[in-house]
């Protein structure tokens, strides 16, 4: 890693606050520089995909290094990541995906289920999602170049 510290965006609904905060000092503990899209409390009554666009469109942009998204089971985050062009997004519950779906898929989007991933398990995901790297292998940006182009048709 180079010298600057990495944006790491990170959002969180209700289901995924707890989570959220925590995440963030064990982001700074490893050299990322955590940008927060909210929730900034809790509030039960607020909704995901508030918070996950925003994240989405600036991961998208190029403004943050990566993203992490955080509601109670992680499918609605994704669900919702995956709906901005560019964003490549994947629930990850297992050491292996977090990793080889950036070094295979180029992820940019790491979504976790904050009622349902522990918190040293979401330090591991974490970090395996954080250090890898794409691979760019001509089969991966085969693959890719289909996906960009039908995000593009669209």
């Amino acid at each position: 890693m180079s010298t600057s510290l990495k944006k790491i965006g990170i959002c969180a609904d209700h289901g995924g606050f707890e989570l959220k905060e925590r995440m963030k000092s064990f982001l700074i503990e490893n050299q990322f520089e955590p940008v927060d899209f909210g929730a900034n409390q809790l509030d039960n009554a607020d909704d995901f995909p508030d918070y996950v666009i925003p994240l989405a469109k600036a991961v998208a942009a190029g403004e943050i290094f990566r993203g992490i998204a955080i509601c109670g089971s992680g499918v609605g985050a994704c669900v919702a990541a995956n709906k901005i062009a560019g964003i490549r997004a994947a629930l990850i519950t297992d050491y292996f995906s977090a990793h080889q779906g950036v070094e295979d898929d180029d992820m940019n989007l790491l979504c976790l289920g904050g009622r349902v991933t522990g918190y040293a398990s979401a330090q591991e995901l974490v970090l395996a999602f954080l250090n890898a790297k794409f691979i760019g292998a001509e089969r991966h940006l085969r693959r890719l170049k289909k996906i960009q182009n039908l995000e593009i048709k669209q």
